[in-house]
């Protein structure tokens, strides 16, 4: 998105339970069809191309930088279908190093990046909210980690850092094994065409993400 707080939490989400060994990818039939609007729109669930994605949607919670939950708790992972190739491509990539990708955010109404700036009114930090569509507004960015078998892997800041840490390509207070996952995540989702923001480490764009659209009329869930 553009960057937001909440450190470091990791040991809250108790992935490491939840994770096991890093299954081969397979379809999933239990995953319901997305709803009209959000078929309209080209949006998918991103578990129809990374079925073994772990989807942890903090604004689904409290546990994100508003204090407040801005999605309904069985919202879903939507992305546009031109993400699609590159996201099987990164997570295929990542599968063979035993690991598997981690879903922060995905599409995100306009109402939310309205709410979200009202709290941050810093275009540092928050996308100011415009007439136009835009990366996670329009299913075409995705804010992701890396997870494997013991838990979350260690990028050296939390999701929505509001510190020079998050920086994607940061050195400064960034180990130099953090930075080679970091690096490592780049590569796989770059493997897929996706493009990392330098301002955020885990915000990654895919095809058309800068290109303002008419806003969608889709819920998340």
């Amino acid at each position: 998105m553009k960057r937001l707080i909440l450190g470091l939490g990791y040991a809250a989400l108790g992935l490491g339970c939840a994770l096991g060994q890093v299954a081969p990818a397979s379809a999933d039939p239990d995953i319901p069809p997305v709803s009209d609007a959000a078929r309209a729109a080209g949006l998918l669930d991103v578990r129809s191309v990374v079925p073994d994605a772990i989807i942890d949607l903090r604004y689904a919670t409290t546990n994100n930088f508003t204090g407040v939950q801005l999605y309904p708790a069985n919202a879903r992972c939507l992305v546009h279908e031109s993400m699609a190739p590159g996201l099987k491509t990164a997570a295929d990539t990542l599968r063979a190093n035993g690991e598997r990708l981690v879903f922060w955010d995905c599409y995100r109404p306009h109402e939310v990046q309205v709410r979200m700036f009202q709290v941050v009114p810093n275009p540092n930090w928050v996308a100011k909210p415009g007439q136009y569509a835009r990366s996670h507004e329009a299913g075409r960015s995705v804010d992701v980690t890396l997870a494997n078998a013991r838990g979350l892997v260690d990028m050296g800041t939390g999701f929505d850092d509001f510190s020079p840490r998050s920086l994607a390509y940061a050195t400064d207070g960034v180990s130099a094994d953090q930075q080679a996952n970091r690096a490592r995540l780049r590569g796989a989702m770059q493997a897929g065409g996706l493009q990392v923001y330098s301002g955020e480490w885990w915000h990654f764009d895919g095809p058309g993400a800068g290109e303002g659209r008419p806003f969608l009329n889709a819920p998340v869930n």
